[in-house]
């Protein structure tokens, strides 16, 4: 629901939501020079579920916002080679350096949420945990002017801004206060579960497609490794490791021996994904990105560049609203360039998550899909690097 601003603090931008659309936008903005406020209703940054791996093109947003040194510094191995195996065939492709990128990473949320949270203090965000958005304020031409709610001790909050921006995940508060349409749906829904195995020996990223079912190893920290199985819902049904493992062997053998000699993990982990959907991306003081936005199933692991890079095309926007541009016409945009780098995306994930490929077919999808990885790649490395001139 919507209320009349009331008197409370007040920002050029309100980013609900901490996680890394919102934790790379309110960075970016604040870089920019703007009053940001970044609001998350969790108390503490905690880990939450992700597939971790970071594409070409999300190692590169981290690169040119000079935040990969740190992904590094924390421990998280470099992956220079990815492996796909389907029907009888093994093929391993070497990640070669290119735009200041030699290798892909895929860190804990703990740890990659972090650096970003706290390169949005740096600049200069006022980060706040424990705010539960449950309000939007409304200025008395109607156009949304800040955020109210309630704090993890119980009292109330209000927060005036020029702008909020939800990034608040796929259920987005902000998204169903201000009634985003969705403009277009996936058609399919798959389940994961996965765990962490310590202690596996992997090469990097590997990748297993079999008929009706996926499942791959992804080098993480702490000399852990992230293993999961995905397919239908009712193929997965509860997860566990038994299934894991029984959905590796029967496509790689070798590697279900590696994890076997591993120490397996004493409990997994299970999400039923929602279909994906690309929502509005903006209308009147109001912005979506990351998940909020646009959600795709996560048998492609790609959400997480996805997530870095609508931020960015969503800073520009906004820093251009904020410098005299129109507004409309600027936003506008913003989403014509997400759904113009992600509809190509979504409509592969949407295939490969049928689950309905042949061993035949999935080379193809593959193929199909590093090929607009390496458009969108060739997009961000274009942009200039004035967000790490700044930071500098």
């Amino acid at each position: 629901m919507y209320r009349s601003t009331n008197r409370g603090e007040s920002f050029d931008v309100v980013v609900v939501g901490a996680r890394l659309a919102g934790a790379a936008t309110a960075m970016l903005l604040a870089r920019r020079g703007f009053r940001i406020a970044l609001i998350d209703r969790s108390p503490v940054l905690a880990d939450t579920m992700s597939t971790h791996a970071f594409m070409r093109a999300g190692v590169l947003q981290l690169h040119r916002w000079g935040l990969l040194d740190q992904v590094r510094a924390a421990g998280t191995p470099p992956v220079r080679l990815t492996r796909f195996t389907y029907a009888d065939t093994d093929i391993s492709v070497q990640i070669e350096p290119q735009y200041g990128v030699d290798a892909l990473y895929a860190p804990r949320r703990t740890i990659v949420d972090r650096i970003l949270v706290e390169a949005a203090a740096e600049a200069g965000a006022d980060v706040r945990f424990g705010h539960s958005v449950t309000h939007l304020e409304r200025a008395p031409w109607g156009r949304i002017s800040g955020v109210s709610g309630v704090r993890s001790d119980g009292r109330s909050f209000t927060v005036s801004a020029r702008f909020v921006v939800g990034a608040d995940g796929i259920g987005s508060t902000v998204a169903r206060l201000v009634s985003a349409p969705v403009e277009r749906r996936a058609t399919y829904a798959t389940a994961t579960t996965y765990g962490y195995w310590t202690g596996a020996r992997v090469e990097g990223y590997e990748w297993i497609f079999q008929p009706d079912a996926a499942a791959g190893v992804v080098s993480t920290n702490n000399d852990q490794v992230c293993v999961f199985a995905n397919a239908t819902p009712q193929r997965i049904g509860h997860g566990g490791v038994h299934l894991i493992e029984s959905m590796i062997g029967a496509s790689a053998p070798l590697l279900a021996e590696r994890l076997r000699a591993a120490a397996p993990p004493s409990s997994t982990r299970l999400f039923r994904s929602p279909a994906g959907f690309m929502r509005r991306a903006w209308g009147d003081g109001w912005a979506l990105v990351g998940d909020a936005g646009y959600f795709k199933d996560p048998s492609t692991a790609h959400g997480m560049s996805d997530a870095l890079r609508d931020a960015e095309f969503l800073t520009r926007a906004l820093s251009d609203v904020f410098g005299g541009s129109d507004e409309a016409g600027g936003l506008e945009e913003y989403q014509r360039l997400r759904d113009r780098v992600s509809l190509p995306l979504f409509k592969i994930t949407d295939a490969i998550a049928s689950h309905q490929w042949t061993s035949t077919e999935i080379p193809d999808l593959l193929k199909r899909l590093a090929l607009t990885m390496r458009d969108e790649t060739e997009l961000l490395a274009s942009l200039d690097v004035a967000d790490v001139k700044r930071a500098a």
